[in-house]
């Protein structure tokens, strides 16, 4: 539980310092797949124990997907901040509960897909919402912190 608190602090930090820079998305190449290769074993999914800070941290997962969406629409240079963070937070708080894992990806995805879906080009609103949700998820990450940390 340790390390989630940790990650979410992080993302609060995240949240902060993007909101005054704007990063370039970075590309990397997938590394060439040899075919003589065996296949990794699957690994091994531990007994999923639900935190009593789930359901905020799938309404942050869906909160930090909307800000993904609204700040790409809305800078002149994309930047893959949000969802690195979104990524980050996935791994840390999700290590071997593949379950939990897809539950806080498509919450994700359902907060990029919504305002994909309202908005196509930058405009007074777009940018409203972006700060209200960049609000939101700090407030989110603030409280399970506060709550629930050591």
């Amino acid at each position: 539980m340790t390390f989630g608190l940790t990650i979410i602090r992080l993302t609060v930090m995240t949240l902060l310092i993007a909101t005054a820079t704007t990063a370039a998305a970075q590309k990397t190449a997938a590394p060439p797949q040899d075919k003589a290769q065996t296949p990794t074993p699957a690994p091994v999914v531990a007994e999923e124990k639900p935190t009593p800070y789930d359901q905020r941290l799938i309404r942050l997962a869906e909160v930090l997907g909307s800000v993904h969406y609204l700040r790409n629409l809305c800078v002149k240079e994309p930047e893959d901040v949000w969802r690195r963070s979104m990524q980050e937070l996935i791994d840390k708080e999700t290590v071997n509960e593949e379950n939990r894992r897809e539950r806080m990806t498509a919450a994700f995805n359902r907060g990029y897909r919504t305002f994909a879906s309202v908005y196509t080009t930058c405009t007074q609103p777009a940018i409203v919402a972006e700060q209200r949700y960049r609000a939101e998820g700090a407030t989110l990450a603030s409280e399970i912190v506060a709550r629930f940390g050591n």
